[in-house]
């Protein structure tokens, strides 16, 4: 006997939900970001929409994009115009219409973090192959410094208060605190004193939203001072600040740390073979050539085999999948075998 058709019973299928850090080479905080001078300034036509940021020199061989900054302004301040007829027709505008349009699917909404509605934020958007399916909220902690001093962000999904569904998925608040730990020293929900919350985390789109008036708030108010430029027609590179925020040399909190989740399908296959089945090999060496008799009368009375491939088929005798045993597995009359074949997705 060759083959076997798998019965309803043998199929099994498990999902697994695994969570890993985000970061290349399962890095679990970055503490040093790194841009590339092909896009510093007007050396890239990208430079006034976003920088990208890597884990090392974007030069070196193993450098990966782990996220982008980008600056998004209603009116299109902080960047230059595309056509001097057209008032605020520029990137930073192009950057807020385009999250708008993603996050909440109407083009004449605003943004409101908390309670406070903005007119311009910043975005960090977690490169796809770092976060996966999702990132794991209640496992950020995002170290930020500026002239005002040095601000810690999580989210706040560990306060229970429900979480609020957009266009773009789960959404919860930026919010003052540590790996999912609500700060409360300046307000009990870990807002700014004036400016709402410190923007928004939506983890099923890898997105990190930064409120901008919170961040150039003074230190009093929960803010670091950021100093956004929002001259019109000005290419301000505002971005630079939140990697220099980032990176700010000497801080003794510096790192972005940050996990991610996915869910792994397994398709589990059970392979019986019963002790009447697969004892005799169709191995040509096991007859003879020219009669077609079994070589052996060990192969007739006592027949074995070894079992070292088990192969997946379709119904039109389709090679599927094949999966290699460790060993050879000895088969006889007196033997049962039962090998379990996981297929991951």
């Amino acid at each position: 006997m060759g083959f076997k058709r798998l019965d309803p019973e043998d199929l099994v299928l498990s999902n697994e939900a695994v969570t890993t850090a985000a970061w290349s080479n399962n890095t679990p905080t970055l503490t040093a970001f790194f841009t590339s001078s092909a896009q510093a300034g007007a050396a890239s036509s990208t430079s006034e929409f976003y920088f990208d940021i890597y884990q090392t020199a974007s030069s070196d061989a193993s450098a990966a994009v782990q996220f982008g900054i980008a600056y998004c302004d209603s009116v299109g301040s902080g960047s230059t115009v595309y056509n001097t007829l057209v008032t605020g027709s520029s990137p930073t505008r192009t950057n807020y219409g385009q999250y708008r349009t993603l996050i909440l699917g109407d083009e004449n909404a605003l943004f409101t973090f908390g309670n406070e509605t903005t007119e311009y934020f910043y975005v960090l958007n977690i490169e796809r192959a770092r976060y996966k399916e999702s990132l794991l909220p209640g496992t950020m902690t995002l170290n930020l410094s500026g002239s005002g001093g040095n601000i810690i962000l999580t989210d706040d999904s560990s306060l229970g208060g429900g979480v609020v569904f957009t266009d773009a998925g789960r959404r919860y608040n930026l919010v003052s605190g540590s790996a999912g730990t609500v700060y409360t020293d300046t307000e009990a929900n870990g807002w700014t004193v004036n400016s709402g919350s410190y923007g928004w985390v939506l983890p099923d789109v890898g997105l990190i939203l930064l409120n901008g008036e919170a961040l150039d708030g003074p230190t009093a108010g929960g803010g670091i001072a950021l100093g956004t430029n929002r001259a019109m027609n000005t290419a301000a590179y505002n971005q630079e600040l939140v990697y220099n925020a980032l990176n700010q040399a000497g801080t003794a909190n510096k790192g972005f740390t940050l996990n991610s989740k996915e869910t792994l399908s397994s398709d589990f296959v059970f392979v019986r073979a019963r002790n009447q089945e697969f004892n005799y090999s169709e191995n040509p060496s096991f007859i003879s050539g020219s009669t077609g008799e079994v070589l052996f009368n060990s192969f007739i009375d006592n027949p074995q085999t070894f079992i070292t491939t088990v192969g997946l088929y379709n119904d039109n005798n389709e090679l599927l999948a094949v999966a290699k045993l460790s060993r050879p597995l000895l088969k006889d009359f007196t033997k049962e075998l039962l090998v379990r074949v996981k297929l991951d997705f």
